[in-house]
């Protein structure tokens, strides 16, 4: 699904509308606020439940982690914010059972997302799931169908949808300005250099280190991981391309009617970090610091890379997608807006600036108003689950043809790679018992 500046402007208004409504207008039922509980309650998780609560639609009635010491600093923030103080629960089933919620907050580590969306949507509940929507493609795939079994409305955090230079610059690059486009490159390039193994450790008190693994490898605790680190782990998340690339894959996917490419290959690996260390003392990080990945589509080809290291001035821009047309160079950014640099003398820079929220540069706030509107109207949201699935799987594609060493090809409309049985195996993987992988 797309949204044009008529659409954001539209949804926009609404938004604000609902915020400023008489309380009886507000929530799922006459007076009632929607009852939302918070997975995940560190940093991005409360970048989200803040806004949840400044729509003034949402009573916080739950927040739970498997870290006490999060889970505590984020009940005081909720009390501070809205007086309200919400229970706290270790265990996101517990939670579930005894709160009954009727949104979710998911903004756990990645592994996580796809057991704690399917069980809050066959609570009842409509969920608001941060990206990538999942740690392999499977869990995608029974994402979607129990959205769609359940009928609950589920949002994926990819805020870029409803960034208004994101917006306007979409609209240009649909409007034939760009030209026909045959080449997209997206990239990250971060600084960084060698790596040694950080010292393993017992769990902080107050953590409860295997349920934070859950259906993922039992590592060592080592605070390398946890908080914040997890994404360049490959046990947890899908390196830089599973998180940052999921961005610019989704600006790709926004921008092509095409709905996933045909082929995919990718190489790299830890150039400059050196080789991975998982030992009983110590451990470094395993996601590669260098990669290159290529999406070949019907009409045109697309290129991610990244590096986490060799940061310059050489380089006009460090983040984003560049889009290359007949007519010139379209640069879909972050913080510094969009820019088009013409093919031809005779014809100017096009630049829009961003218009982005504090703290971090996002438009969180847009989205979830996108989300509520979406529960009350019971239409798809912009960010829907089946969406933000496809630029999911770009990202697992890109990071199963690294851990391969080849090429594969994709069957979009069945979920597949055909004729290809090693391949295949690596669209799931082994769930550490109890947990049971999740069916499509």
């Amino acid at each position: 699904m797309t949204i044009n500046r008529r659409q954001f402007v539209s949804s926009s208004l609404a938004a604000s509308a609902a915020f400023s409504a008489p309380a009886l207008l507000l929530g799922a039922k006459g007076n009632d606020k929607y009852r939302t509980a918070l997975v995940g309650s560190g940093w991005w998780g409360m970048n989200i439940l803040r806004e949840a609560i400044q729509s003034t639609e949402c009573a916080v009635v739950a927040l739970c982690d498997v870290d006490e010491n999060q889970l505590a600093s984020a009940g005081a923030e909720v009390e501070k914010l809205s007086g309200e103080t919400p229970k706290k629960y270790k265990d996101f089933r517990d939670m579930l059972d005894r709160e009954k919620p009727e949104i979710v907050i998911v903004a756990t580590p990645d592994h996580w997302h796809p057991l704690i969306t399917i069980a809050a949507v066959h609570a009842g509940a409509h969920v608001y799931v941060e990206k990538p929507i999942s740690h392999t493609i499977r869990e995608g795939q029974a994402m979607v169908k129990a959205a769609r079994e359940t009928d609950r409305v589920v949002q994926v955090g990819t805020h870029r949808r409803v960034s208004p230079h994101n917006v306007s610059g979409m609209e240009f690059l649909r409007s034939g300005k760009v030209g026909k486009i045959g080449m997209v490159r997206a990239f990250v390039h971060y600084p960084g250099g060698p790596e040694s193994p950080t010292p393993n450790s017992a769990p902080p008190k107050g953590l409860d280190w295997d349920l934070w693994c859950g259906p993922a490898p039992l590592r060592p605790y080592n605070t390398l991981i946890h908080p914040k680190g997890f994404r360049n782990f490959l046990d947890y998340a899908n390196g830089t391309l599973g998180d940052w690339g999921i961005h610019w894959m989704d600006q790709i996917l926004w921008w092509t009617e095409e709905k996933y490419p045909k082929k995919i290959a990718s190489m790299g690996g830890r150039r400059i970090k050196g080789p991975a260390i998982n030992g009983p003392q110590g451990q470094t990080t395993d996601a590669p610091d260098t990669q290159v990945t290529e999406f070949e589509f019907e009409s045109f080809t697309a290129v991610w890379e990244h590096r986490q290291y060799a940061s310059n001035n050489a380089e006009k821009s460090n983040i984003g997608v560049y889009f290359y047309g007949t007519e010139g160079t379209f640069h879909m950014g972050w913080q510094d807006g969009w820019t088009f640099y013409p093919a031809f003398d005779n014809k100017k820079i096009v630049h829009v600036p961003p218009s982005l929220n504090k703290p971090d540069d996002q438009n969180i706030r847009e989205l979830f108003a996108d989300f509520l509107d979406a529960v009350k109207s019971k239409r798809r949201p912009v960010c829907d689950i089946e969406t933000i699935q496809r630029s999911t799987n770009m990202s697992l594609l890109g990071m199963l043809a690294l851990k391969l060493g080849r090429s594969i090809e994709w069957d979009g409309a069945k979920g597949v790679i055909p004729n290809d049985p090693a391949a295949n195996a690596l669209l799931s993987r082994e769930y550490r018992k109890p947990w049971v992988y999740p069916q499509a």
